[in-house]
């Protein structure tokens, strides 16, 4: 038997190693070999930028792409709502286990809920797509708030609540879950008032596509849903 690590890689966010982390537990059980988690830093890790003015898309996932092509590691885990809807054609889809919560949620002081925030609230995102939604929901219901744009780990985002610099965050229940802090969440907020990024919720498993007959799926595979909310 071959007892040779594999080599998982994976950014270095808390999240991604938690998930990461889930995907070498599940490997190592499926084929009885160990696997190395190695980290990689890429660029949307390191840019203070926000995501829109950068493009966006890709900036989370090429560096483990390119490390893939090169030989470096073996195969990578990385949430499918970061992955560019083309790929190389050298690479293929491993496995997409099941599917986490994709609703966003709010993380607010005194564990309010969205509709109960005061007057002026300060509500921190990154992403524009939950700024119009959020900006939308709030007028419909006559609330005055304020969207601010936030860079940063779920720690760093959850941080500005705790320490009053905003009065709420909205973050992925997806990602809460994953790290242990779905007990944060003060309020869910359904797809009806904010509809998720497309391919919230499941992580992927990439890798070369010679390894592709060996690789093992999850049979709880959410490929089929991994667009809808």
């Amino acid at each position: 038997m071959n007892d040779k690590a594999l080599r998982l890689g994976t950014r270095r966010s808390r999240l991604a190693m938690a998930q990461s982390g889930q995907v070498a537990e599940a490997v190592s059980r499926v084929t009885g070999r160990p696997v190395e988690l190695v980290e990689i830093t890429t660029y949307g890790d390191v840019s203070r930028e926000q995501l829109a003015q950068i493009g966006g898309t890709g900036v989370f996932v090429t560096a483990l792409r390119d490390a893939l092509l090169k030989g470096e590691v073996d195969f990578a885990v990385h949430s499918l709502k970061d992955l560019p809807t083309t790929q190389p054609d050298e690479l293929v889809v491993a496995a997409v286990p099941t599917r986490e919560d994709p609703r966003d949620v709010i993380v607010a002081r005194d564990a309010l809920k969205f509709t109960d925030l005061p007057s002026g609230a300060r509500i921190g995102t990154g992403s524009p797509r939950r700024m119009a939604q959020l900006n939308a929901y709030a007028r419909s219901h006559g609330l005055d708030i304020a969207t601010v744009p936030i860079r940063g780990n779920v720690d760093t985002r959850i941080g500005y609540v705790r320490s009053g610099e905003l009065d709420a965050v909205v973050l992925a229940a997806a990602g809460l879950n994953r790290i242990g802090r779905g007990d944060e969440v003060t309020d869910f907020l359904s797809v009806d008032t904010v509809l998720p990024a497309p391919a919230r919720g499941p992580w992927r498993s990439s890798a070369p596509r010679a390894t592709r007959t060996s690789s093992p799926r999850s049979p709880n595979s959410t490929t089929r849903s991994r667009g809808s909310p």
